[in-house]
């Protein structure tokens, strides 16, 4: 029965978009209920596969009846299996959010819509984790990317010019995936990643599979947003509604991630990457650089959300030089894997605080911040304890993303990234260490105490505050070892 689970994840989204467009025609609360009950049904259903997978073993699920590589496969390991969790996850936290916080930023007649567009973006999320065929990725990718367009643009105003940069950028990306999909098709007659990954090995030193690789890697940076191809991304995050940006920040650009790792590790495998001298060297140097620059760039701003958006570039380094760092040590993939979960409980805690304070104060800009301690405490602890895991105070889930990398650096020897990580925390510092100032010690708290934000807002914000901590004991402790072990195995970079 949970062999077909897989599948399911899918088809439930995407009816479930079209139901809740009905239903909203009647009662545009049903929307929302609707789309909180097909979350939670994929967030069980998820676990599930998650445990069956560890358990026994990767799902193969064919679709249409013809065996791969012919037909399109699904294919779920421990990989994608545990993505498919942090996902729905953090999806049920934001989807909770969503509805006093789009009822404050969106007119009331876009609501309904709303939610058909966040089912639908998390139908294209899910159906990329799951899918096993470099076509049906591009599909899905594409169906995640308009349904983004469009609720970025849902806030009007400056969203607009957000929106169509981003359509601009993701559709350039988008055909360098494109073009990837079809020089390899051209060479090998297969779009099937595990058929892929058998007949690639005695293609490593042709042009058209080397230019193939080359245009994955630029495409799905452009999506991830990692620098210099980021440009898209500031305007998006601060523009969008607030829940918009919570689930795009933790969600979506870690998926963009997977969908890279998916392509480095099972159809390329880590083979192709040691073939050629210097290509991890030079995957981790371009994360580096972006680690650096988007703190730097995080520093320069006074917007709130915008100072976030170049903080989340600087993260998507962290998982890109775990990739990068793979070829040599397990320590490397276990970082960039760990990370995917980090930063999705990190930068969804901040966004959501973000939105408190919007939704509360109308406050955007860093120099107002002085005194909100005191009118909203309990926001403001929580945003202090996403701060400090997002500099890596132990043990949040911050410090064991650096922990696993420092390891990494240090057992191949690349001392100038040890040095990359040390000094990108004291940057880190310098950000959220200046509105912890703010917030706490600057101020008389103009006012009197404010009544902090609603139930439904504020449980998922304390939810990824909690996280934050328990996160971080979560891997540094043997709790996690169920799930480490059998992520390591797949260093070799194989698709069962």
């Amino acid at each position: 029965m949970i062999e077909h689970f897989p599948v399911l994840l899918v088809v439930v989204s995407l009816l479930s978009a079209y139901t809740i467009l009905v239903a909203g025609w009647f009662n545009r609360k049903l929307s929302y209920l609707l789309s909180i009950l097909t979350i939670t049904f994929q967030l069980v259903l998820s676990i599930f596969v998650l445990r069956y997978v560890l358990s026994y073993g990767a799902i193969h699920y064919r679709l249409g009846g013809w065996a791969p590589p012919w037909g399109i496969e699904y294919v779920v390991d421990v990989l994608n299996a545990y993505v498919l969790v942090v996902f729905f996850a953090a999806s049920f936290l934001i989807a909770i959010y969503t509805y006093r916080s789009i009822e404050k930023e969106l007119e009331a007649k876009k609501t309904v819509s709303f939610y058909v567009l966040f089912q639908l973006l998390i139908t294209g999320l899910c159906g990329i984790i799951v899918t096993g065929d470099m076509f049906n990725l591009y599909v899905f990718l594409e169906i995640s990317s308009l349904t983004a367009y469009a609720l970025i643009a849902s806030a009007g105003g400056r969203s607009l010019r957000a929106s169509y940069n981003y359509v601009i950028m993701g559709s350039i990306g988008a055909c360098f995936y494109l073009l990837g999909v079809g020089f390899l098709y051209a060479v090998t007659g297969s779009l099937n990643m595990h058929d892929l990954m058998l007949l690639l090995p005695t293609l490593y030193g042709n042009k058209v599979v080397q230019a193939a690789f080359v245009f994955f890697v630029i495409g799905m940076s452009i999506k991830m947003a990692l620098f210099p191809l980021h440009l898209w991304q500031p305007d998006a995050y601060t523009y969008a509604p607030s829940a918009v940006s919570a689930f795009i920040a933790a969600t979506m650009s870690h998926i963009s991630v997977y969908a890279l790792m998916r392509v480095i590790f099972s159809v390329f495998t880590l083979d192709f990457v040691r073939a050629y001298l210097n290509m991890d060297v030079a995957i981790c140097w371009v994360a580096a650089i972006g680690i650096i620059a988007g703190s730097v760039l995080a520093i320069a701003q006074n917007n709130f959300k915008r100072m976030l958006a170049y903080s989340s570039i600087s993260q998507i380094g962290y998982i890109v030089l775990g990739v990068g760092l793979a070829p040599t040590t397990t320590w490397g993939f276990l970082g960039a894997v760990a990370h995917i979960l980090n930063h999705t409980i990190m930068k969804g805690c901040l966004f959501l605080v973000a939105g408190a304070f919007i939704y509360r104060s109308g406050i955007w800009d860093i120099r107002e911040f002085n005194g909100l301690g005191k009118r909203m405490p309990i926001t403001s602890a929580v945003f202090t304890i996403a701060g400090l895991s997002m500099i890596g105070v132990p043990p949040t889930t911050g410090f064991a993303t650096k922990l696993f990398l420092m390891i990494a650096t240090l057992k191949t020897y690349n001392y100038v990234f040890a040095g990359v990580l040390l000094l990108n925390s004291l940057l880190e510092l310098v950000y959220f260490g200046r509105l912890i100032e703010r917030i706490y010690f600057l101020g008389e708290g103009h006012g009197k105490r404010e009544h902090e934000i609603p139930c439904s807002m504020m449980i998922p914000m304390l939810i990824f505050g909690v996280l934050c901590v328990i996160g971080g004991i979560f891997w540094l402790t043997g709790f996690a070892a169920p799930l480490i072990v059998p992520l390591s195995s797949m260093c070799g970079g194989v698709m069962p």
